[in-house]
């Protein structure tokens, strides 16, 4: 997957239940079962999610760093504010051709 958040969010909730389930089979208490399914799925992941953890806060990095400007870079905020004001221009296109018009 591309987004590594969606990844390690997804492997995360699908270790977890995956134990709960397991230990819901072997008759135990749910409220147990999900304590017990939480505890272990957070030490495997610490174990065995190590690329997608690191992936994951890259990205929490990157979005964070600051410019020399010292304010943040933000690509996807740059692009709405670009479409937020082309389409706020042709409005105001729009709306000055109507009144050009009236008489």
């Amino acid at each position: 997957m591309k987004n590594p958040w969606i990844s390690y969010t997804l492997l995360r909730l699908g270790m977890f239940f995956l134990i709960f389930v397991v230990l819901l089979q072997f008759e135990f208490n749910p409220f147990f079962a999900a304590i017990i399914a939480a505890v272990v799925s957070f030490a495997i992941s610490l174990v065995f999610l190590d690329r997608q953890r690191k992936a994951m806060s890259e990205t929490v990095a990157n979005k964070l760093t600051r410019n020399s400007a010292g304010s943040y870079d933000d690509v996807e905020s740059d692009l709405e504010n670009e479409i937020l004001d082309s389409e706020a221009e042709a409005h105001q296109d729009d709306s000055g051709s109507d009144q050009d018009s009236k008489p």
